[in-house]
């Protein structure tokens, strides 16, 4: 985080140079329109790296950190694109049309129609819009967001008064290019090639309960993908009325070199028809990603706390954890335990506890709340010295980090991710 926060702060800093060196516009509300959009340009670029899925920064950050920083990243950059349009329209507004400026300004409209693409993306991503998406739907909306990128650049390019220097120049053409190629390499490129190498497909479909379903895939040299316990893909299934569609599905099972498994519920359209693909069917997948792994234990001791399908990462997890390894597994019903027995089978040879809590999700003890502090402290009373690995739904992940808090768990010792990625 300090890394990023450095980058964009000192970018920040050449940015402002540059804006100072190329010297002041024929008004105020134009040098205030130039800066916004030199600002804004530059919040773009870091928008295509927080975006571009580099192993260095998803291993150290993982993606809920980066989706995040997308997020309030992509809020600053609409405010500021508007404001760059508001001064910059306002500042020509003495000399010219806002009709001569559209069609008479070289840019102008592509700047326009980036500016339209980029609001509408960051409406789409709004939480209250992002509820009543589709995962896909949302997804495939946000693939605007390069056309906009597209059109920007070559708006700059056009424009652009700080172009008009050879330093500056240098400076953007780098900065664009190194984000692009990011994008093009991280997103493009390597998938290509592993998926190449690897030729996975499906070699299984196992029914876990009337809603839950596995999945083993096969391919070649599995030992060589860098994957590890608590990541997942993006997986798309080369069949018809699939093949487009990417689905965020983590490993129930810890990496093997003889086959992946993922183990998903029928939440929406890409995970309820998981059930009906066959056997060979071609696999692409995206990844790994992720840094809920083994890498972020830092003590002796472990607690892990999953929710319902959310146990899928734990389960992986729980292979490849050291040391004394606690287990909660909260469900609301015990035909919702699925992997129950792979559990206590791993935990068996392992040394580790599991423990099932079942019942409705106000369900309590003599202690309260079955994840609530009390019992949380009755149930593991070193909780304060352990790593906590986290994963469930996200109102079961809230209501258990206000317990952890209550009872002092360190916030470094808590590890818990959000399984998708920003687009």
């Amino acid at each position: 985080m300090i890394a990023l926060a450095t980058l964009l702060g000192s970018n920040l800093v050449v940015v402002t140079w540059l804006y100072v060196t190329a010297g002041p516009s024929a008004n105020a509300l134009l040098s205030l329109g130039r800066l916004t959009g030199l600002y804004g340009a530059l919040l773009l670029v870091f928008q295509l790296l927080l975006i571009a899925r580099v192993p260095w920064l998803d291993r150290r950050l993982g993606p809920g950190v980066l989706t995040s920083l997308h997020r309030w990243n992509g809020v600053a950059l609409v405010w500021l694109l508007v404001a760059h349009a508001v001064f910059v329209v306002a500042g020509l507004l003495d000399r010219m049309t806002p009709w001569t400026l559209a069609l008479g300004v070289t840019g102008v409209l592509r700047a326009f129609a980036a500016l339209v693409l980029i609001i509408g993306v960051g409406v789409v991503s709004a939480r209250w819009a992002r509820r009543k998406l589709a995962y896909e739907t949302w997804h495939f909306l946000h693939l605007y967001a390069y056309m906009a990128v597209v059109l920007a650049f070559s708006h700059q390019i056009a424009v652009g008064q700080s172009f008009n220097d050879g330093i500056a120049r240098f400076y953007w053409w780098t900065i664009w290019g190194l984000a692009l190629g990011a994008v093009v390499g991280f997103r493009v490129l390597v998938p290509l090639w592993r998926n190449w190498k690897h030729q996975l497909k499906v070699e299984a479909v196992v029914p876990e309960s009337e809603d839950v379903v596995s999945l083993y895939v096969t391919g070649r040299r599995l030992d060589e993908l860098p994957v590890r316990a608590g990541q997942f893909f993006l997986w798309r299934f080369l069949v018809p009325g699939r093949w487009w569609k990417a689905n965020p599905f983590s490993l129930s099972v810890a990496p093997n070199g003889f086959y992946l498994r993922l183990t998903a519920k029928a939440l929406g359209d890409g995970s309820a028809g998981l059930r009906q693909l066959k056997v060979g069917a071609r696999v692409f997948v995206e990844g790994p990603y992720g840094a809920f792994t083994a890498s972020r234990q830092r003590h002796p001791g472990v607690l892990l706390i999953a929710g319902g399908v959310g146990v899928t990462p734990i389960r992986a997890l729980l292979e490849e954890l050291n040391g004394d390894v606690v287990m909660l597994y909260r469900v609301n019903r015990l035909e919702d335990a699925v992997l129950l027995n792979e559990l206590l089978d791993v935990a068996y040879q392992r040394g580790a506890e599991v423990r099932l809590l079942c019942g409705p999700p106000d369900a309590a003890n003599s202690n309260g709340l079955l994840l609530g502090p009390r019992n949380l402290d009755a149930l593991v009373p070193d909780a304060r010295d352990r790593d906590v690995f986290l994963c469930g739904p996200p109102p079961m992940v809230r209501a258990v980090l206000e317990s952890l808090k209550e009872l002092d768990v360190p916030p470094q010792q808590v590890h818990t991710e959000r399984f998708s990625l920003a687009s």
